[in-house]
C-alpha cells in the first residue's frame, strides 16, 4: 500500500493531503490549484476527491473511498441521464465558474444584434443600404431570467450601458445592481416591460420552453432574445415563427435544441438571428476558470466546510 501522502502546513507541522484525482487526464491549472490548495494529485484507485474534466459516459466506477466528484461543467442533465450521479457522496458543478466570459459573451451577442453588426457584415460597405432598425441599449430595460452568477457579472456591464436591469430568479434575493429582482412567479410581468431578454437559467422541467408561443407574444417587436444558458429553455419552432412573423426584432442564441442544428434547418434561412457555436465559456479556458474555485472548494473539503456549487442529486443542477 503506498504511504500516506503528506503535505507542510504553515507553521512547519506535517499534515496529511487530500489525496486527489485529475481524471481522465492532467491538467496544469487544476494540478497547480491543487498543489497551491495543500492537495496532491494521485491515481483514481488512491483519491478521495475526483476532478473529473471528461465525459459522461467515459466516467468510470467510482472507488468507495471517493467522498466528492467536481464536475467542470455547470450543467450536469447528461450526467444526471447517463446515470453516474448518486448520493453516496457530494458532487459540485461548474455553476458560476465561467459567468463573466457568459456575461461577456451575452453583452457581445445582444450588442451586435441591436446595433445590427451581423447584417452589416454581410451587406459591407453600402451607403444605398443601411442595416433596419439599428438600436441602442441607452435607456432600454433588459430581463436577465435566471440570474445567478451570469446575471451578477452581466448586471453592471448592462448598467455601464445605460439600460435598467431586472433581474429573475427562483428565490427573488436581490441581485447587487439591478434595479428589480422578482421571482420566477412575476416572468409574465418582466417580459410584458422588457425591450430585451437574456436567458441565463439551467435546463430544468420547469424551465423547459421557458419561452413559447405565449410568452413570445409578450415581447416587444422591437425586442432581442440572447440564450447563453441551454437550448431547451426555447422552444426554436415557435422562435422561428416569430421572427419570420415580426413578433420580435431577433435572436441571439450560443446554444440550441438540437445543437446543433441540422444543415436543413429553417432558423439558418433566417437574417434576424445570429449564432454562435457554444463559445460563450471557451473550451481553452475551462479549466484555467475552474481553477481558483477548485482551490477554494478543496480548501473548504479540508475543513469540512460547506462546498461551492454543491450539485442536487435529484435536480440538474
Amino acid at each position: 500500500m503506498p504511504a500516506t501522502p503528506t503535505a507542510p502546513e504553515a507553521d512547519g507541522a506535517v499534515a496529511t493531503a487530500v489525496p486527489v484525482a485529475i481524471e481522465p487526464q492532467h491538467d496544469e491549472h487544476l494540478v497547480r490549484a491543487v498543489t497551491e490548495a495543500g492537495g496532491v494529485v494521485v491515481p483514481l484507485a488512491q483519491a478521495r476527491v475526483l476532478v473529473w474534466i471528461g465525459e459522461p459516459a467515459d466516467l468510470p466506477p467510482l472507488p468507495d473511498a471517493v467522498e466528492w466528484v467536481a464536475l467542470k461543467t455547470a450543467g450536469i442533465e447528461a450526467f444526471r441521464a447517463a446515470g453516474v450521479i448518486d448520493d453516496r457522496r457530494r458532487w459540485t458543478n461548474a455553476s458560476g465558474f465561467y459567468a463573466a466570459g457568459c456575461a461577456e459573451h451575452a453583452l457581445t451577442l445582444l450588442l451586435a444584434g441591436l446595433r445590427q453588426v451581423h447584417t452589416a457584415v454581410l451587406l459591407g460597405w453600402n451607403e444605398e443600404v443601411i442595416p433596419p432598425a439599428v438600436r441602442t441599449l441607452r435607456g432600454a430595460t433588459v430581463a436577465i431570467i435566471g440570474a445567478g452568477g451570469i446575471g451578477r457579472e452581466l448586471t453592471p456591464r448592462l448598467k455601464a450601458c445605460g439600460a435598467t436591469v431586472l433581474a429573475v430568479n427562483r428565490s427573488g434575493t436581490p441581485v447587487a445592481g439591478a434595479d428589480r429582482t422578482v421571482t420566477s412567479a412575476h416572468l409574465d410581468e418582466i417580459l410584458t416591460a422588457a425591450d430585451h431578454v437574456v436567458l441565463a437559467a439551467p435546463a430544468t422541467p420547469e424551465t423547459h420552453h421557458l419561452i413559447n408561443e405565449r410568452t413570445l407574444a409578450l415581447l416587444k417587436p422591437h425586442s432581442w432574445i440572447v440564450n447563453v444558458a441551454r437550448g431547451p429553455l426555447i422552444d426554436q419552432t415557435a422562435l422561428g415563427e416569430a421572427l419570420r412573423s415580426g413578433i420580435i426584432a431577433g435572436a441571439a442564441l450560443d446554444v440550441t435544441d438540437p445543437e446543433p442544428p441540422g444543415d436543413d434547418d429553417p432558423l439558418w434561412t433566417l437574417p434576424n438571428l445570429i449564432v454562435t457555436p457554444h463559445i460563450a465559456n471557451p473550451s481553452p479556458d475551462l479549466t484555467r476558470e475552474m481553477a481558483p474555485w477548485l482551490a477554494e472548494n478543496l480548501r473548504r473539503f479540508q475543513a469540512g466546510e460547506e462546498l461551492i456549487s454543491t450539485v442536487d442529486p435529484n435536480a440538474d443542477y
